[in-house]
């Protein structure tokens, strides 16, 4: 069943701002929340659907792949390839506990804090992405720090619970009805505070460092997909796990072949002697071998023919596009004087029949004058 727009789900307007869509969320939270909805299974399915639409919303970075691509750019698929931005969502009383609390006051569960998700910009030409490549990448990063071995304390042990949140790495206050709920402040949210920072990484658990990775490119791929390679990003402070990277495909223009999807376009020069006569002409392919196509007799400028199975691979699958010629039938330029006598001669012999088209548009257009008369 498809999904219900983000920004109806919230009732906001598609160019309202993080308070108003903050705003809006909280009210609707608070009236859907399943504690309050005890076993009403619609209230619960309209929670989650209002948690899956702030916590998109209420990101830059995924609220701006979703106004380009709208749900498109957040589905999944296997083999590390994704057609979306950010992948998956979290625990939506999570979200909902950011700005409220437990309702029932039970204790929050300590949450990591995950480490920084990381973009890529990633070049591949069309021939990479008809065969598919590993290709190697270079890019800053936090990594684990070592000496450490991402604790952040100097000696590995020197960790005590915050003093602030007790080591839930949450704290409380209650105003009115509510209890609101918040990150600790003191400890960020790590519930443990480091007594010997560690000297290489000055207590964070990671250091910045340059970071080769091999990737892979599916065959398949177009412009301006992204790749999502889980647990690939930066390191988390004080040894949480890692973001993801996201690989964006930038793929320049080629000086042949022009695509769509998985069909591939070819415009393929010939004289008027073989559109007029006929004959053939070798045209490559993308694969990189070549098709002899047969140009019939009288053929015209913009004629196409289609090529089954010659386009691009469809991704993850064993199918193949199409690739379509279209003919460009060139005017010769720079005439000997011997060719524009031959040119006359043959212009003299030419009748209606030899030329359908131009006969039958002026036809149309004497008509045209004769009804103005």
């Amino acid at each position: 069943m498809p999904k219900n727009d983000y920004y109806d789900v919230l009732g906001v307007s598609r160019d309202s701002d993080s308070a108003t869509i903050k705003s809006s969320y909280r009210k609707l939270a608070m009236k859907y929340h399943p504690d309050k909805n005890q076993g009403d299974q619609e209230a619960e399915t309209k929670f989650k659907e209002i948690s899956e639409a702030y916590e998109v919303l209420s990101n830059p970075e995924k609220k701006e792949a979703y106004d380009t691509y709208g749900h498109d750019a957040f589905s999944q698929t296997g083999g590390g390839f994704s057609e979306g931005f950010g992948g998956g969502f979290g625990n939506f009383s999570d979200i909902f506990e950011d700005f409220f609390g437990d309702l029932g006051g039970r204790s929050s569960k300590r949450r990591e804090q995950r480490g920084q998700d990381l973009k890529y910009e990633i070049d591949v030409d069309l021939r990479e992405a008809y065969t598919g490549i590993k290709k190697e990448i270079s890019f800053d990063t936090l990594i684990r720090c070592s000496d450490c071995n991402g604790s952040g304390s100097e000696k590995g042990n020197g960790l005590r619970d915050c003093d602030v949140c007790g080591g839930s790495g949450r704290t409380r206050a209650s105003q009115g009805f509510f209890t609101v709920e918040r990150t600790c402040s003191s400890c960020g949210g790590a519930g443990q505070v480091i007594t010997d920072p560690c000297n290489t990484c000055n207590g964070e658990g990671r250091r910045r460092k340059n970071r080769k990775l091999e990737v892979n490119i599916p065959a398949g791929v177009e412009d301006g997909s992204r790749i999502r390679l889980s647990g690939e990003g930066a390191v988390g402070q004080n040894g949480s796990s890692p973001g993801d990277l996201y690989l964006f495909v930038s793929m320049p223009e080629h000086s042949i072949f022009g695509r769509n999807g998985t069909e591939i376009f070819c415009n393929v020069p010939i004289s008027i002697v073989d559109a007029s006569l006929g004959g053939s002409v070798e045209v490559p392919t993308v694969s990189g071998g070549k098709v002899k196509v047969k140009v019939p007799a009288g053929s015209q400028h913009g004629d196409q023919f289609r090529l089954n199975g010659k386009g691009m691979p469809t991704i993850r699958s064993t199918s193949f596009g199409d690739m379509i010629i279209s003919l460009i039938v060139e005017i010769p330029t720079n005439l000997s004087e011997n060719q524009k006598r031959l040119l006359n001669e043959f212009n003299q012999e030419l009748n209606q029949n030899n030329s359908p088209e131009k006969s039958g548009f002026f036809s149309k257009v004497k008509d045209f004058w004769d009804g103005l008369t």
